[in-house]
């Protein structure tokens, strides 16, 4: 069947089944069933796909006209220019966390105010890294630092693991590229395996931060697809910020960096957390959108 034709069905049917952006979301399923880009896939409209190919489109369009993530069903999501391999045990990597990446690196490469002793190593801990997505664009951005990604999950990690050697350019985590990110089973910062940390000059963390409270109205997707633990907080939604800020005051050197993501409607909650004899220096940013989605916090 030609690629036009199956583009035009895949529309249709996305659209009957009421999913948003039918048509981008078409084509990425297209795209990655013919295994080509958008611009090969766009150019060349006549083309004759296989009948496995077709076959497989169509199983993917069904599966996504019933709810499951785009993502999930190719098993890949771009993030800060890498391509990262994701599944149910994590969460779908989203644009706005480049914000994350983009706010470490803003601080790591000019050292502003981070008290780091003369030629020592910049160590940072990615808490709760998921896909491994800002662990690995951070080691691929600072080659010299030193990056702890931990997670409560072994299927995360594990997944984490793979995206590093697939982006990194090594498949020995034991030596090379790799060897800079160190993945370790942990409730946010304290290893479950008992291995002492380091004590870190920046922490960076995209929390869980969505209420229980607020599950039947979050999209469909996303409460019967991604993973539970890595986007429900609890009951009020600042369960997790409640128990990752103090143990950021202990895992901080003096002058340290803590950058967390926060949730449209967190920010006041997690202001009062950030007591004024642990914290200065503190600073929201905004995304692209202008909702408040970042808070940076500096340790006295």
């Amino acid at each position: 069947m030609r690629i036009d034709a199956l583009l035009k069905q895949g529309i249709e049917q996305l659209e009957k089944a009421g999913v948003g952006s039918p048509r981008l979301n078409a084509e990425l399923l297209l795209m990655h069933a013919a295994g080509c880009d958008r611009t090969a896939l766009l150019a060349h409209p006549e083309r004759e796909l296989s009948a496995g190919q077709s076959a497989t489109y169509e199983a993917w369009l069904h599966e996504r006209a019933a709810g499951k993530p785009a993502q999930y069903i190719t098993g890949h999501q771009e993030f800060w220019g890498l391509e990262f391999l994701v599944n149910p045990s994590v969460l779908i990597p989203r644009p706005e966390t480049e914000l994350l990446v983009e706010t470490t690196l803003e601080f790591a490469r000019t050292g502003q105010g981070i008290n780091q002793s003369s030629g020592s190593t910049l160590t940072i801990a990615d808490v709760g890294t998921g896909s491994g997505c800002i662990a690995v664009a951070l080691a691929k951005e600072l080659p010299a630092a030193r990056i702890y990604a931990l997670d409560n999950s072994q299927e995360a990690l594990s997944t984490a693991r793979r995206n590093a050697e697939r982006n990194l350019g090594t498949g020995d985590l034991g030596g090379g590229n790799g060897a800079r990110i160190h993945f370790l089973h942990s409730d946010l910062l304290k290893p479950i395996s008992g291995e002492v940390l380091p004590t870190f000059d920046l922490i960076v963390s995209n929390p869980p931060y969505v209420s229980e409270r607020d599950f039947p109205y979050v999209m469909v997707e996303v409460r019967k697809h991604e993973p539970p633990s890595a986007v429900f907080a609890g009951e009020s939604g600042v369960e997790v910020y409640e128990r990752l800020i103090p143990q950021a005051v202990q895992a901080l050197r003096k002058d340290g960096l803590m950058i967390l993501e926060l949730g449209y409607d967190v920010r006041e909650r997690v202001r009062s957390l950030l007591l004024p004899e642990h914290w200065t220096d503190i600073d929201w940013r905004k995304d692209l959108a202008g909702i408040i989605r970042a808070v940076i916090a500096r340790r006295k």
